[in-house]
This record gives C-alpha cells, structure tokens and sequence, in this order.
C-alpha cells in the first residue's frame, strides 16, 4: 500500500509517516491544530519540525 493512500492516524508506524501524509494534505492529522500530527506517533513539535526539514515540507 502507498503511503499516500494510507490517510488514518492508526496506519502511521512512524511520526515521520505521519508527518507525509500531513504534508500531503491529510489535515485530521492535526485535529487540534498544535502542529503536532498523529499524536500517538509524534511526541514533540520539535520532532515535527525536524522531519519537515528533513523532508522539504
């Protein structure tokens, strides 16, 4: 399965798959908007930042 088509928090293993499919428009991610996705995944908005570095988002 592309990661693309994977748009639930629950399909997220990693905060940096979580941080893809933000950047790729799946905005529930963030559903109380503290730039935080995925929040089961993502622990920090420090983590957040550096992989949208990482990742040019």
């Amino acid at each position: 399965m592309l990661l693309a088509q994977r748009r639930t928090c629950s399909s997220a293993r990693t905060c940096e798959e979580a941080v893809i499919m933000w950047c790729d428009g799946y905005r529930r991610a963030d559903g109380d908007g503290d730039g935080i996705p995925c929040e089961t995944v993502c622990r920090s908005r420090r983590q957040v930042d550096e992989i949208r570095r990482a990742i040019g988002c």
